[in-house]
């Protein structure tokens, strides 16, 4: 079967066909992958059969790979591969529980933010757990000509020790150590991709904290008119999650939600790999 590319909404997304993600991919087929993940900004794959080890093994082949800030989530095997999971073991979660059920973009608040996020599907709901996808490219395009000169220049700080206890209300805090490591930084409103040359809206969830210059309520409220302009359906794709499935989109251009389920009826065990970036332009 050869490799097969399916667009999935006129916007953003597509699935890939005729691959296993687990072998030993020629390059003129991982470049095909790039250049479908660049064109489309989220790729679907099906029916994997990835290990911890398979999935950081591929993700690298499209990048260096980024070690999450929250250590004891990790794999213990494999410290590249994040874990997303309501399940608990000796009453504590093996994963990140309630994680990321808000808009936001991997990694925004590093100086370096990331380039990629592949999740990987373990164990899924059968109903419920879905992830939304945005594309910044296209609420960009769409914004009038005076709201583009108006943020052209624009800079956010974005701020994961502020945004934390929103974010994650029901996780322990952040210590002193992880506060000390992980400073504000300051970040373009709007990006301009390091490969396509393309602008897109940067405008992230909790992290981006406010805009430089600008009195914070003033800042709040066009981050607030920004991103429902940008999480219209019309910008969107809503992933269905099945066991075996593996997404991979590009956290330059796209926003991402996670979407609740039954946590007590239901188990989901997911694995993420993040390929690190550049700094944004």
């Amino acid at each position: 079967m050869s490799l097969t590319i399916r667009p999935l909404t006129e916007v953003m997304a597509a699935e890939v066909t005729g691959v296993d993600l687990t072998g030993d991919l020629p390059q003129a087929t991982v470049d095909r992958i790039r250049q479908a993940w660049l064109d489309h900004t989220v790729l679907v794959f099906r029916n994997q059969d990835l290990s911890p080890a398979t999935q950081a093994a591929f993700t690298r082949r499209l990048g260096d790979l980024e070690h999450h800030t929250v250590s004891e989530y990790t794999h213990p095997e494999v410290p590249e591969v994040f874990i997303i999971s309501n399940i608990k073991k000796d009453g504590k979660y093996v994963g990140a529980a309630k994680s990321g059920r808000h808009w936001h973009s991997d990694s925004q608040f590093l100086e370096i933010p990331s380039a990629g996020s592949l999740l990987y599907g373990l164990e899924v709901p059968p109903e419920g757990g879905d992830t939304l996808f945005a594309s910044m490219y296209a609420a960009y395009d769409t914004l009038s000509d005076e709201m583009k000169a108006r943020i052209a220049d624009l800079r956010i700080v974005c701020s994961r020790v502020k945004a934390w206890p929103i974010s994650y209300p029901n996780r322990p805090p952040l210590t002193e150590e992880q506060k000390a490591r992980l400073p504000d930084v300051v970040h373009p409103l709007v990006r301009t991709h390091p490969e396509t040359g393309r602008k897109s809206l940067y405008i992230g969830g909790n992290v981006v904290w406010e805009i430089v210059g600008m009195p914070y309520e003033e800042g709040r409220a066009l981050l607030d008119e920004l991103r429902r302009h940008a999480t219209q359906d019309r910008f969107t794709y809503r992933h269905r999650w099945r066991k075996g499935d593996a997404v991979m989109w590009d956290n330059r251009c796209t926003l991402h939600s996670a979407t609740p389920y039954d946590e007590e009826r239901f188990d989901r065990l997911m694995h993420r790999t993040t390929m690190l970036g550049t700094a944004p332009a």
